[in-house]
């Protein structure tokens, strides 16, 4: 029954609008069933009333498009609308009479109604004994969202009068407000109180009175200047008031209040502030206040620094070796501003070796932290901070020349992006001095040490600067006051993922075996601690993996068949594998192919050093003497030997001599001889010459089997055979005519007085060359000065 006033009402504003508007401007009349002013979040109706005959249409927020409305009536149209949270626009059109028409529009805004006035306060400014209007400001609460006013109603009391009515003719708008107003002389005391309106509800607050000489209040001091020492400051004040109060502070945050105390001169006011420290920034602040009334508003500030004294503590200083290159780092850490007592100019270490009594001394930049001195065990390492007023007491490295017993159960706890390290205490009669844990990312300890210093009764400590997706390892140290016990941890990471790259590898291949080395990964790419390594090795037909420790920058692969290789390796964390880096590629060879490529490089390589040998001068004499003794004009007939014997069936044939190397250019036993191809020409496409005793190097015989009546050359020695094969037996030949047994060609020949001169050392180099220093017996018309020697031989079969 409640809706059916409101449905007349409607009807009645309709019929009214309808006939106000059917012969007007306006298409239609637009109007909301809450107003243009809801509450926010509710929900209401939004009504459209079109001039006679017209079809019309709604719409929202300026969207071209028509909304879905509902029929009131034949002239009215209607929109519900729901929970409303901002401002929206409707408007309506009529689409086909009078198009010369204009649609009309409606804005809505949601807000809120006003709180009740909160913190009402009322103050009269007194200027050189002047009282001024006096002033009163408060605030409305939360922002309405919408057009809202107060107003400032005020009533005074003057001597015995009673109270008359509020004014309240002061209004202004915004959340925070003040209002002044004037008072005549003979008001003692004025009630206030502040109302507050908007379209959607009324507040209004509770009434509060003051008398005026409570309320009174003067201006803020002024401060002239802050002269300071190191540990105090006085401030000079250019007004007085029969009360003032100075407050200074380091940060601007939190003020510290100093008692009420200076003293008069001229007219100023100086006040002494004192027990503050050395080398620091203060600020300061003043106020002042009537016999009676309020507190001034604070003074502007001014600041000052106190002056330096020198540093008054001693430095945290511990070290770390670097037996590569026989020195060791000492770090330290720096003193914060209350114990440097100044800014630091530099750092002195200076050393002191117990056993020479020398000493020296660095001084290290400002900026620097920590600085290499060289190893002394006999040596006391001590380090001072210095500023501008002198040096810091000195801070002692401790010298541990005794071992003691580690920590024990020494446990790391990630949590949190913190990482907790415990440790249970030796056992051992003494009672350690302190605790230090150090840790540093993984090797990086000269370069990124960080360590806590901890108290004797400890046994945990708390480190929060680890940085994510870093590896990190370090160790707790238990100190005595001579030795030192030491307990490692490594892996410890706060945070960590798959490494984002993996290792380059490196392949050498021997053989049937690849050896492989590789480098860390860069820290950037490790993304925590790694875990092991895996190799994956690829042929055609298989897939093989080796996973291998962190540590490891190496590893061989043995045994593997002939096949074509393809190797890459990836890096593991906890939190899975990274991808592979970049491959490589390789053979293996079937061992007879490398057998024989292996024969040709040690072929080459003889031949090689036997070409650099012979460019000595003392070996070139020894070549040439040897080269002139070969050129023999009458050459003793080889057929008297088996390899003739062997041949005689052919022609023309080649023989093949057995090549012994002496033991100064190769190894003491050869598997095969190598030989060489001799081919025998006629005796008619040479010419021997008339006389070869001059071509000869002076002789002495050596052989005990040789006949004088058989010499050709009875001074020049006998040639002996090139061949010393193990194998073969036939080590002499046997004339067949004199039946003396010969060898043709010598392995070794004998020195001569002339060749005495060279030096051994060069002879024993050349020992497989043929020389005529041994007797010569020919027999036969064979002459070797028409032998061709075929080397092709050399490099077959390999």
């Amino acid at each position: 029954m409640a809706t059916i006033p409101q449905t007349w009402s409607v009807l009645t504003v309709i019929t009214v609008l309808a006939v106000q508007f059917c012969f007007g401007d306006k298409s239609c009349v637009i109007w909301s069933s809450s107003g243009s002013d809801v509450l926010q979040g509710s929900s209401f109706e939004v009504y459209c009333t079109f001039t006679c005959n017209c079809k019309g249409s709604m719409y929202a927020d300026n969207v071209g498009k028509p909304q879905e409305h509902r029929k009131f009536n034949s002239t009215t149209l209607y929109l519900n609308v729901r929970n409303i949270t901002e401002r929206r626009t409707f408007s309506c059109q009529c689409n086909d009479c009078r198009s010369n028409l204009d649609p009309c529009g409606l804005d809505i805004f949601p807000g809120y109604p006003p709180d009740m006035p909160q913190n009402i306060t009322c103050f009269q400014n007194v200027i050189n004994g002047e009282k001024e209007d006096v002033v009163c400001t408060w605030n409305t609460g939360r922002n309405t969202q919408l057009d809202t006013v107060s107003e400032l109603c005020v009533r005074t009391t003057s001597g015995n009068h009673t109270d008359g009515p509020f004014s309240c003719n002061n209004s202004t708008k915004g959340p925070d407000l003040s209002v002044r107003f004037p008072v005549s002389a003979s008001v003692q005391t004025i009630s206030v109180k502040v109302q507050t309106h908007n379209k959607l509800g009324t507040a209004e607050s509770p009434t509060f009175s003051y008398t005026l000489h409570d309320i009174m209040i003067p201006p803020p001091p002024v401060l002239m200047q802050a002269e300071c020492s190191s540990q105090a400051c006085k401030v000079t004040v250019g007004q007085r008031t029969k009360h003032l109060e100075i407050q200074y502070s380091t940060s601007q945050q939190t003020w510290t209040s100093h008692p009420e105390s200076g003293v008069q001169i001229g007219s100023v006011w100086i006040q002494s502030i004192s027990s503050l420290q050395p080398y620091t920034l203060y600020h300061f602040r003043a106020r002042t206040k009537l016999s009676t009334g309020l507190w001034s508003q604070w003074s502007t500030q001014i600041s000052n620094w106190t002056q330096e004294e020198a540093p008054d503590k001693e430095l945290d200083v511990w070290y770390a070796d670097s037996p590569e290159s026989n020195c060791m780092t000492v770090y330290w850490k720096r003193l914060n501003d209350s114990n440097a007592r100044g800014k630091i100019v530099d750092y002195r270490v200076k050393g002191h070796n117990l056993k020479t009594d020398r000493t020296f001394a660095y001084d290290v930049s400002a900026n620097v932290s920590h600085y290499s001195v060289p190893c002394c065990g006999s040596c006391e390492v001590t380090v001072f901070v210095r500023n501008s007023k002198g040096l810091s007491p000195p801070a002692i490295l401790p010298s541990f020349h005794k071992t003691a017993e580690p920590p024990q159960d020494v446990h790391v706890t990630v949590d949190n992006h913190s990482v907790i390290i415990s440790w249970r205490k030796p056992v051992t009669a003494f009672a350690p001095t302190a605790y230090l844990v150090e840790w540093h990312p993984e090797d990086r300890r000269v370069e990124e040490l960080q360590w806590v210093r901890l108290g004797r009764n400890e046994n945990q400590a708390v480190i929060t600067d680890m940085k994510p997706y870093e590896c990190y390892e370090g160790a707790v140290y238990v100190l005595y006051e001579s030795s030192v016990g030491r307990a490692r941890f490594t892996g410890v990471s706060t945070m960590e993922s798959a490494p984002t790259g993996g290792p380059s590898v490196k392949e050498q291949v021997e053989g049937n075996k690849v050896t492989l080395t590789w480098t860390k990964l860069p820290r950037e790419q490790r993304r925590g601690c790694i875990s092991n390594y895996t190799i994956h090795l690829k042929t055609q037909d298989s897939l093989l993996s080796y996973h291998i420790p962190p540590s490891e920058t190496m590893y061989i692969i043995k045994h593997l068949p002939p096949a074509s290789y393809w190797l890459q390796m990836s890096a593991w964390t906890s939190h899975g594998e990274g991808p592979a880096g970049r491959g490589v590629k390789f053979f293996i060879e079937q061992e007879s192919q490398a057998f024989i490529i292996g024969m040709c490089i040690i072929i080459f390589s003889a031949l090689f050093l036997l070409v650099c040998v012979c460019q000595f001068s003392a070996v070139q004499r020894r070549f040439w003497m040897v080269f002139r003794c070969l050129m023999l004009d009458v050459i003793p007939d080889p057929a008297n030997s088996k390899w003739a014997q062997e041949c005689a069936k052919e022609k023309q044939g080649k023989m093949n001599f057995p090549l012994q190397l002496s033991n100064s250019c190769g190894t003491e036993e050869e598997d095969e001889p190598v030989t060489v191809d001799v081919e025998e020409l006629h005796e008619e496409d040479f010419t021997p010459a008339s006389d070869v005793s001059s071509q000869l190097c002076p002789q002495t015989s050596l052989s005990p089997t040789t006949e004088t009546d058989t010499l050709l050359y009875p001074h020049t020695s006998y040639i002996k055979s090139f061949s010393h094969d193990s194998d073969s037996s036939d080590q002499t030949q046997t004339s067949l005519e004199t039946n003396t047994t010969l060898d043709y060609i010598a392995a070794h020949w004998a020195e001569d007085e002339e060749c005495e001169e060279d030096e051994i050392e060069s002879t024993e180099m050349f020992d497989f060359f043929p020389s005529p220093m041994d007797a010569l017996m020919f027999k036969g018309q064979l002459t070797l000065d028409t032998v061709k020697i075929d080397c092709s031989g050399l490099f077959e079969n390999g």
